[in-house]
């Protein structure tokens, strides 16, 4: 088991590091110096917020597999699964969400991967399933309240008004849409979804039949976590909203640079906004150019320069770049730690 395992943290570790090196290889090197320059010291306040940041993520995955415990009415007794080592994994299992192309292919096999032996495959699969569903449940009431935000703090027009309608009605949707998948579970009317998928559909029904009863224990603890233990789930949701806010601070921090006097509202909405664009991309490596376009219509959006939205979406690149490879390289750490290694 050890060494399939490490073979696997391999695989992971090797693809990021290539699409990594390939991601730094598009780099203009001239204009990261002089952005870095510019920035000073604010850069590293910046690197240093998200090792805060992820300790959100971290304390919401948390939560979720200690209320999985309860729920299995299992012996009260410390967690097998340590906060320090789930952060760990939990930096890791983004570096390669950020590095893959469709995101969740990479980080959330991973983080299952690493977890199965502490609590069983079953439960890695749910809690990761349930933790990846409150990130993105977040993220949708993240952008609503943003709506909210930008119709009470800015001035408006018919474009506008469009534009907040259909992103509202997204945001309802999906968050409708998650509520049903919390109570009924989610595992196998995603897996019945790719069966109608061309290119997938063979692989799922073949799939779904192998583990048929598997998926049922997962629908059956995503439901449980919703149904029994309501402040847990809030509980998590709230972290997770809570990370996107404070996670404006990277904006700010980089536009004081610039603007002085801009305020903590428009780095919000300039964040919602961001990642809602580029979100739409998630299909794109590092959502290359989506994070960027982003930035440009947000910070035109709120009256800012294209200069400024061309330097938030460097800094933010050149980040995001330091904590993937951050991330790969606790994966190496963790193989070198694994027992195997040991002996």
């Amino acid at each position: 088991m050890a060494l399939s395992k490490n073979k696997y943290q391999n695989i992971f570790f090797i693809f990021g590091l290539v699409v990594l090196t390939i991601m730094v290889t598009q780099l203009d090197f001239a204009e990261v110096w002089k952005g870095l320059r510019h920035a000073g010291y604010w850069f590293f306040a910046v690197v240093a917020l998200w090792a805060v940041l992820y300790i959100f993520n971290t304390a919401a995955w948390y939560i979720i597999i200690k209320s999985q415990e309860d729920n299995l009415h299992t012996v009260k007794q410390s967690s097998p699964v340590s906060f320090w080592w789930l952060y760990k994994i939990t930096i890791s299992g983004f570096a390669l969400n950020y590095a893959t192309p469709g995101g969740l292919m990479g980080g959330e096999p991973y983080r299952i991967m690493e977890l199965s032996p502490k609590i069983g495959t079953e439960r890695a699969s749910s809690s990761v399933i349930l933790y990846v569903m409150t990130h993105i449940f977040s993220h949708l009431w993240f952008w609503l309240l943003a709506t909210l935000l930008y119709i009470i703090t800015q001035p408006m027009n018919v474009f506008m008004g469009m534009v907040l309608g259909l992103v509202t009605l997204f945001c309802l949707l999906g968050i409708w849409f998650f509520l049903k998948g919390y109570k009924k579970g989610l595992a196998l009317r995603l897996m019945n979804i790719l069966r109608h998928i061309p290119g997938a559909k063979k692989w799922a029904r073949g799939f779904i039949e192998t583990h048929k009863e598997q998926l049922d224990n997962v629908d059956r603890q995503i439901a449980a976590l919703h149904n029994q233990n309501p402040r847990t789930f809030m509980g998590a949701v709230i972290l997770e909203i809570a990370c996107r806010v404070v996670s404006a601070l990277e904006i700010l921090f980089i536009l004081m640079v610039l603007m002085p006097s801009v305020n903590f509202i428009q780095c919000v909405l300039i964040l919602a906004f961001t990642s809602l664009f580029a979100n739409m991309l998630f299909f794109m490596p590092l959502q290359l150019g989506g994070r960027e376009g982003g930035f440009l219509m947000s910070v035109n959006g709120l009256g800012m320069t294209a200069s400024a939205g061309i330097f938030v979406a460097l800094i933010v690149r050149v980040r995001e770049l330091i904590w993937t490879a951050i991330g790969l390289l606790l994966i190496k750490l963790g193989k070198a730690n694994s027992p195997k290694n040991k002996n």
